[in-house]
């Protein structure tokens, strides 16, 4: 979806809107805060006839063909909402054959991460068993040899930079970190793509894994780094591109946050607060920045 331009006030915007249904393209208008509307398109491939429109109505918005809008616009929805209705009485939805957490399905990559979580912590016995360990985390912690990250650097073990994400030290831990992938990894990949998870993930995992490695040392795991990574992204992605389709309530940002905050006070033992931090801040960073991008592509 995106916007074609704007219009003086929001009654104008709606009459627009309605002659624009009536022409078989979707739209929604918005009242912007100085009182003019902002036209959105739902589909990329209308942009350039709504656009056409957009500016005869500007010409003459008293013209007839403008007129009737309200009356036809308000014939085309009820034939939508008549078809939308045989479609579900036809055939079961996505959301019917697999689990919807947050309303938004399943995706094959969120599933497949946590795939990965579960193997891991089958592997590991959630994180008790040393020996397994070592494979997995950013660096051995025995037989680390000098400098930085020798394993990688030296003998090109290059997976160790993500395999930390994947290791979870006890059910709850684990549980925890595969509820929020779940919401907010399927939010992603059905309102953008696939692959802008994957990229979201991998960079954001290997940011918090190497700041926790900097600040506190080798020995850590979890997916909570990628997952206040998603968060941040979620949220100042949604805020700043309302078009985006992504949204993290009120209420979530501040559980996220608040819980961000006991695990930095030590009580709850010992916790990869650098990897949470820094992914926090990357995820937050990638969606403001997108979010800029997005926003001012040209009318």
């Amino acid at each position: 979806m995106r916007h074609i331009g704007h219009l003086p006030n929001p009654s104008q915007g709606r009459r627009f809107g309605d002659f624009l249904v009536a022409k078989g393209i979707r739209n929604e208008i918005e009242p912007e805060p100085d009182g003019s509307a902002l036209i959105w398109i739902v589909e990329d491939d209308q942009l350039g006839e709504a656009q056409i429109w957009l500016e005869k109505y500007r010409a003459n918005p008293r013209s007839g063909e403008f007129s009737e809008a309200a009356s036809r616009a308000a014939k085309a929805r009820r034939v939508e909402a008549d078809e939308l209705a045989k479609y579900h009485r036809r055939i079961r939805s996505r959301k019917s054959l697999f689990l919807d957490f947050g309303g938004y399905g399943a995706g094959i990559l969120t599933f497949t991460l946590i795939g990965i979580c579960l193997v891991v912590a089958g592997y590991t016995r959630l994180g008790s068993d040393a020996d397994q360990l070592t494979k997995l985390f950013i660096s051995d912690p025995d037989s680390a040899g000098p400098g930085f990250l020798p394993e990688i650097f030296q003998h090109g073990e290059g997976w160790r930079l993500v395999t930390p994400m994947f290791i979870h030290f006890g059910p709850l831990h684990l549980l925890f970190n595969l509820m929020w992938l779940y919401q907010l990894g399927s939010m992603i990949e059905a309102r953008q793509s696939p692959l802008r998870l994957l990229l979201l993930v991998v960079a954001t995992g290997i940011i918090s894994n190497l700041a926790q490695y900097i600040f506190a040392g080798p020995q850590f795991g979890g997916m909570s780094g990628v997952v206040y990574a998603l968060a941040g992204y979620v949220w100042l992605r949604g805020k700043y591109d309302r078009a985006s389709g992504l949204l993290l309530d009120r209420h979530s940002v501040i559980i996220l946050l608040v819980w961000l905050a006991a695990c930095c006070t030590g009580i709850l033992g010992p916790i990869a607060n650098f990897a949470h931090l820094a992914g926090l801040v990357s995820g937050m960073a990638i969606g403001r920045v997108s979010a800029y991008i997005a926003v001012r592509r040209p009318e």
